[in-house]
């Protein structure tokens, strides 16, 4: 199982995370918040990267991917643990719909 260590916690694929992201408007700047499921993990070293997937508004599924050592990200909180993931990439979630799409 892969997994990486941020801010003294382990985060697996499959876990439910909360990404806090700084977003810069013109000279204003706040914190938005995507939450997700941590479906893929991938690079190394500084070239690590991180891909979180939810389900939009209308059922859309929405994907977003950040490298694990950028300074526009605040905090990752784990909102949910995996119970039992047998895969390292989860691209099977893209083919689902509806709440299967979000169990893991």
């Amino acid at each position: 199982m892969i997994s990486v260590n941020l801010d003294e916690q382990n985060v697996h694929i499959g876990d439910t995370i909360r990404v806090h992201n700084k977003v810069i408007e013109g000279e204003k700047t706040r914190i938005q918040i995507f939450e997700g499921i941590l479906i893929r993990l991938r690079g190394r070293g500084v070239n690590k990267t991180f891909t979180v997937r939810k389900i939009g508004a209308g059922g859309i599924g929405v994907e977003r991917i950040w490298p694990l050592n950028s300074n526009i990200i605040v905090k990752i909180e784990v909102k949910k643990k995996a119970k039992k993931v047998r895969r390292s990439k989860l691209y099977f979630l893209r083919d689902l719909i509806g709440k299967k799409a979000t169990k893991v």
